[in-house]
């Protein structure tokens, strides 16, 4: 599982990335208490939490064209740059007057527009530090990190900066310093293309549209990837509503109004998602990697039922255990099949449509979260989300004649 490290490139990239995560991580608090501090109310922190979220989207296609257009590792580069930019200003505002919603609102969306430069760029450079033998296990160990600071570590150490400090904008030092010794060690990896390309993997370019429209055409094409994609959009509409607003209130009714209890599901979550992306990065990848991801991804989400229907805390704790570590399982599967599967030099485009569809309708399932449970049983809402995705997977096998395909195209040795 560690055996990527080895790979002084690829040490010099993960290190990079986990102060990155664990940045990210901080900044979630930071944000929220910076925002209060500046005399902002809900709907100002919804509104820089939104600008996040736009940049994000808005950023996503074009970063995959530019993956595959320019050296990744100095996209990777110029995103850690404007994030210290970025969140340097804040620092420098914080110790000189009030930071403004306006100034955070920029920043956000500075962040989010990185990240839709950075995670493309990260998932390109891959096969070309690494072996394909070891993708898996770089795959896994990214996915395990991600939990474990961006959701963990990261907020902790912020709330403890925050209270420690005398302005909450003040604990951005923090931040801007990981983002920054994240920048010096990314000029530590060095050149592409370690590992030889095959003839399949190299094509001229035919300008941004050409390069967008191949990469459309190559999804559209490919049964597999279509059919995958069209069932992360699925599970991304029925599930991410129910989880992310609807499991809060579920969890103060039923459970008690301690936030406390709340966070612990959280974190239970996150310890799951820790636990899935080790435990399949630790073995081959495998045979049946196709039928193994999505029936993972369906099976996982069946404890939403249980979720909905009981009122016994440690069997909500258990439930979201196993939707965490199904999630990261499929996950790390799934990373490391684009990788190995996917035209490298396509690999960045096809990436961030990737990205873009997993995200597109993540507003649209919050959004109609709240109204729903107006008019539809919690309980209810909770089922759907566990059983949909349960028998679109089998449905997606089906279509996708995912089981000739993968004995036709094995990647286990």
């Amino acid at each position: 599982m560690v055996r990527p490290l080895g790979h002084p490139d690829f040490r010099m990239l993960f290190a990079a990335v986990v102060l990155s995560v664990f940045a990210a991580g901080m900044w979630a608090v930071v944000m929220v208490y910076t925002v209060i501090d500046a005399g902002g109310d809900e709907v100002a922190l919804s509104i820089v939490a939104a600008a996040s979220a736009v940049g994000l989207l808005a950023c996503a296609i074009p970063g995959g064209i530019v993956a595959d257009r320019v050296s990744r590792r100095t996209v990777l580069r110029v995103v850690e740059a404007a994030n210290v930019v970025a969140i340097g200003s804040v620092v420098a505002v914080s110790f000189a007057a009030t930071v403004t919603i306006a100034h955070l609102a920029i920043v956000a969306f500075i962040l989010g527009a990185g990240a839709g430069f950075f995670f493309p760029a990260y998932s390109a450079i891959l096969p070309r530090i690494l072996p394909a033998e070891q993708l898996l296990a770089a795959n896994g160990l990214e996915g395990a990190i991600r939990p474990a600071l961006q959701q963990a570590a990261g907020p902790a150490a912020a709330g403890m900066v925050v209270a420690a400090v005398i302005a909450p904008a003040h604990a951005t030092v923090g931040v801007a310093l990981a983002h920054l010794i994240a920048l010096v060690l990314l000029f530590f990896v060095r050149s592409e293309d370690a590992v030889p390309e095959a003839e399949s993997d190299v094509a001229p370019s035919r300008g941004v549209l050409g390069d967008l429209a191949d990469a459309v055409r190559f999804t559209v094409r490919t049964r597999w990837l279509l059919w995958t994609l069209l069932f992360a959009t699925v599970w991304v509409l029925v599930v991410l509503g129910p989880e992310e607003v609807l499991l809060p209130f579920l969890t103060r009714d039923r459970i008690g109004e301690d936030p406390r209890w709340f966070g612990f599901l959280l974190a239970v979550y996150g310890i799951g998602g820790v636990v899935g992306s080790l435990v399949v990065s630790a073995r081959p990848l495998p045979r049946r990697y196709l039928s193994v991801m999505t029936l993972v991804w369906g099976a996982s989400t069946l404890p939403f039922i249980v979720i909905g229907l009981t009122d016994v805390y440690a069997l909500m704790m258990a439930s979201v255990f196993v939707i965490g570590f199904g999630f990261s399982y499929g996950n790390v599967i799934w990373g490391t099949l684009l990788q190995r599967r996917v035209p490298r030099h396509m690999l960045g485009r096809v990436s961030s449509l990737d990205f873009f569809v997993s995200l597109a309708l993540m507003p649209v399932s919050m959004a109609l979260a709240g109204p729903l449970a107006q008019v539809v049983s919690i309980p209810t809402i909770f089922i759907v989300a566990g059983l949909v995705p349960f028998v679109l997977s089998f449905v997606v096998l089906w279509a996708a004649r995912m089981r000739q395909d993968e004995i036709a195209h094995p990647l286990d040795r």
